[in-house]
């Protein structure tokens, strides 16, 4: 990690899986919320890939293999499941030296504590990313809908999950994506067109999103 190797921070952009290219670009030092664990991994995979380490703050339903399937490398992933009420010094001490920590906050978080931390962040050039309620966020990812594959009948197996994506910025209005979490392969990315005019993700009118919705 640059900050124990003494290489300089970048400060702009993070680096992002392929599947939220285009949809949301995290800056570090900024808070992004989540609701879905899947979003949050897929989040995690992109500074991962690019080297980074990262850390899991009390999140013990996102086990190892998980993480591997959504392209970590979990040799740079400290992970602290249950922090109990070392909490804020667990997630303050990650965000000293790591790149992106994923938290799950075991209560309502007050402002003035959000407040506090997000100083640190700015700071230390750390990237927060929030499974569940923060006071204030840089931007969110939705799940909108989510559909599986593989199991027909009472029997099969589940082989790919095709959802809806929705972001949302201060800056800038929602944007949505169909994208695979996994594809039949176990990779995740955005759902490719048909044919001709080149592959890439499709995108879901305002319309379209509000149906969907109303059916998740």
């Amino acid at each position: 990690m640059a900050r124990l190797e003494g290489r300089p921070v970048d400060t702009a952009t993070v680096p992002v899986h392929p599947a939220l290219a285009g949809l949301l670009t995290p800056r570090a030092g900024g808070v992004y919320g989540v609701d879905a664990a899947s979003l949050a991994l897929t989040l995690v995979s992109g500074p991962s890939a690019a080297g980074s380490w990262c850390g899991v703050v009390g999140c013990p339903d996102l086990g190892l293999a998980a993480a591997r399937e959504a392209g970590i490398d979990t040799d740079r992933l400290v992970a602290v499941p249950d922090p109990a009420e070392l909490w804020w010094e667990v997630v303050a001490a990650l965000v000293d030296t790591l790149a992106m920590v994923v938290v799950r906050p075991p209560a309502r978080v007050p402002q003035r504590d959000a407040a506090r931390l997000a100083a640190r962040l700015r700071t230390r050039q750390c990237v927060l990313v929030v499974w569940g309620e923060w006071p204030r966020c840089d931007g969110r990812l939705s799940l909108v809908s989510s559909q599986w594959s593989g199991v027909g009948h009472g029997h099969g197996h589940l082989r790919s999950r095709r959802a809806v994506i929705e972001a949302r910025t201060d800056v800038t209005v929602s944007r949505s994506r169909e994208v695979w979490l996994p594809g039949d392969l176990g990779q995740l990315g955005p759902v490719e067109q048909p044919s001709g005019g080149g592959a890439g993700p499709r995108a879901v009118d305002g319309t379209e999103l509000q149906l969907l919705r109303g059916a998740s």
